[in-house]
């Protein structure tokens, strides 16, 4: 985790969808006063009884002081939630953790910038349950000298990662780790769905073949990633293409749905493009 700066602050966090109640749950452990508000009544009950304090509007959560965390649906909703209350955030520290795109951050963060506040955008690399553990890691861009006065007060989330000036580029890291993600899952569901369609023993092969596989295959192919790049001599675009023009006919033969192969269509376009440029 990062190093620790013990001063218990007061927070503000709005959004108590299941990732907002682990993050507000890990505050209040570190010791932080923390005030909760959500658009629907009703989440904050667990919350309340360990010692934060409930509040119902936006307005009474910034007029509790302090650094503003926000954990809404999506950028839409952040912008409804603020606008009536931004000039009350004047002169405040916000940070942004609700999923969203590089431009809605960079448009959010000028917006707020132009009314005095200073803005970090986020990104949390982890799912609730793993919310303040050793895994849990927390993206976040924008000025340097917020991002290291903030960090320590937010550690007790996930670890804290700077990603850069740009107050874009936590989004950008997470949506691209996300769709890493989900490549992997569509790949995996793929997989199975094979398994399963052709009477394989299926728990062994996620076990002993596709988990072991894929734990060796990863660190080669995230190494190799390059879109620039050409597709290396060693990896044989020729014989991949054939492979994976085998793969999605057996898929076919199984009665996988098409719609679980883009993946591998997509590796197969990369390989025969490699081909053609020789």
């Amino acid at each position: 985790m990062f190093a620790m700066d013990m001063r218990q602050e007061r927070i503000s966090l709005l959004g108590l969808g299941s990732m907002g109640r682990a993050l507000a749950g890990a505050l209040i452990g570190a010791g932080h006063e923390v005030t909760v508000w959500n658009r629907t009544p009703g989440k904050a009950g667990e919350l309340v009884a360990r010692g934060a304090r409930e509040v119902s509007s936006v307005e009474e959560a910034v007029q509790a002081g302090g650094l503003v965390v926000v954990c809404l649906l999506d950028d839409a909703s952040v912008r409804e939630a603020l606008a009536p209350v931004v000039r009350g955030l004047t002169g405040r520290d916000l940070v942004n953790l609700t999923s969203g795109s590089v431009q809605q951050a960079r448009e959010l963060a000028g917006w707020l910038g132009g009314r005095g506040v200073r803005f970090l955008g986020g990104g949390i690399m982890a799912v609730p349950s793993t919310v303040g553990t050793e895994g849990a890691f927390i993206l976040y861009s924008g000025a340097r000298d917020l991002f290291d006065r903030v960090a320590p007060v937010l550690s007790p989330i996930g670890r804290p990662q700077w990603a850069g000036e740009d107050p874009g580029f936590a989004a950008l890291y997470d949506m691209a780790a996300l769709s890493g993600m989900y490549g992997m899952s569509a790949g995996a569901d793929h997989a199975v769905t094979m398994l399963h369609a052709e009477g394989g023993d299926l728990e062994t092969f996620k076990r002993a073949v596709l988990g072991p596989w894929m734990e060796q295959m990863l660190p080669i192919i995230v190494a190799g990633a390059d879109p620039s790049a050409t597709v290396p001599e060693e990896y044989n675009p020729g014989m991949q293409a054939v492979g994976l023009e085998t793969i999605l006919a057996a898929s076919g033969e199984a009665g996988v749905p098409a719609e679980l192969s883009g993946h591998l269509r997509a590796s197969l376009w990369r390989m025969r493009r490699a081909v053609d440029a020789g």
